[in-house]
């Protein structure tokens, strides 16, 4: 029997899942999903976790259940392309005939001095759970230090802001305003919720090195109760170590069919890909859909079409706290309380009739 074997219950994993099960999976080929969790996490609400608005019980997605599905719960250790075979942490070893890596991102701390040891995290559920404890166990009047202004770092400093109104919270952006990738009436009408709610936005800030308790701006410190890091994303340690193609942040150089140069059976989704569109849940879903559509060709006899259609981004939609948002659709800015109604709706349609 083909095995399958899946890397990672993210929103490319689960995807894959949904496009295969369980219809469309031939009588001959099983699948094995590898994830350290018995659920799908939405990870592009961890911040909520994080801030406290939210229970990681309402962040949790069941698995589907077929019986050719088969999911084993560990840590990915290794990969070997040439024996076609995956290493887990309780030293079992599992074959695979195809292989779809899906082990997401890591936070890339850009060599700062004692950013990896002192600083938080919102990159995994658990790291999202201690980072939740620490912010919830901090004083009245105590400093939390968000360093990067992205979109996380925007979301869990708006959503933060409303949870603990007490603390004061500083983020740094490196960039002349926070959001650099969205258009400046976006990026204005997110500095002017700061202002209004007290949260101090830091631009041009370098952080140089970080220690317990203290961040240093330009060298210089910044007392902090707490510092949360999301200045960066890289692809998961397994993936950087593998010995083949790979960009600057340790992504699998893929072909337009998703698989690695010369692997026809190992295709790569989500944060792991080298892709030209910065890595999304909207991506990974995207190239998970193309996968599934390839396999199902390969395994019916079908001719693969030499080029596949480009993946459509419907748009980015961010909150600010739960009465406010902003974004992106169809090249159109979007503001205020439609914004945040277009992202809960697109969350509770994600949870509710795709999970």
């Amino acid at each position: 029997m083909t095995n399958l074997v899946i890397l990672g219950g993210g929103y490319g994993g689960m995807r894959l899942l949904n496009e295969l099960l369980p219809d469309h999976l031939p009588s001959g080929v099983s699948v094995t999903l590898v994830d350290k969790n018995p659920y799908h996490s939405l990870k592009t609400e961890y911040y909520a976790l994080a801030a406290g608005t939210v229970s990681d019980r309402e962040l949790r997605v069941d698995f589907p259940e077929h019986p050719r599905l088969t999911i084993k719960y560990g840590d990915v250790t290794g990969i070997n392309l040439g024996e076609q075979s995956v290493d887990l942490n309780s030293s079992e070893k599992i074959g695979y005939d195809i292989l779809v890596i899906g082990l997401g991102c890591e936070d890339k701390y850009h060599n700062v001095p004692g950013a990896d040891r002192y600083t938080l995290s919102i990159q995994s559920i658990e790291k999202s759970r201690q980072t939740y404890q620490t912010l919830s166990n901090l004083a009245p009047g105590g400093t939390v230090g968000i360093v990067g202004a992205g979109l996380s770092g925007v979301e869990l400093a708006s959503e933060l802001s409303e949870s603990r109104p007490d603390l004061q919270v500083k983020l740094f952006d490196r960039g002349n305003h926070i959001l650099p990738a969205f258009p400046d009436r976006l990026s204005e009408y997110v500095e002017n919720w700061f202002v209004r709610h007290g949260v101090e936005v830091i631009n041009n800030s370098n952080i140089t090195r970080v220690e317990e308790n203290v961040l240093y701006n330009h060298d210089e410190p910044v007392q902090c109760d707490a510092v949360v890091w999301t200045a960066g994303i890289q692809a998961n340690r397994i993936v950087r170590e593998l010995d083949v193609e790979k960009d600057s942040s340790g992504r699998l150089t893929v072909t337009p069919h998703h698989h690695l140069p010369g692997y026809e059976n190992v295709f790569v989704v989500g944060d792991c890909a080298s892709l030209t569109h910065a890595p999304s849940a909207q991506l990974a879903e995207g190239q998970a859909e193309q996968i599934a559509e390839i396999l199902k060709k390969r395994w019916s006899g079908e001719e693969i079409p030499e080029t596949l259609p480009p993946i459509k981004l419907k748009g980015v939609l961010g909150s600010l706290g739960k009465k406010q948002g902003f974004g992106m659709m169809a090249e159109r800015a979007i503001t205020g309380r439609v914004a945040r109604l277009l992202k809960s709706g697109v969350l509770w349609l994600y949870k509710y009739h795709k999970g």
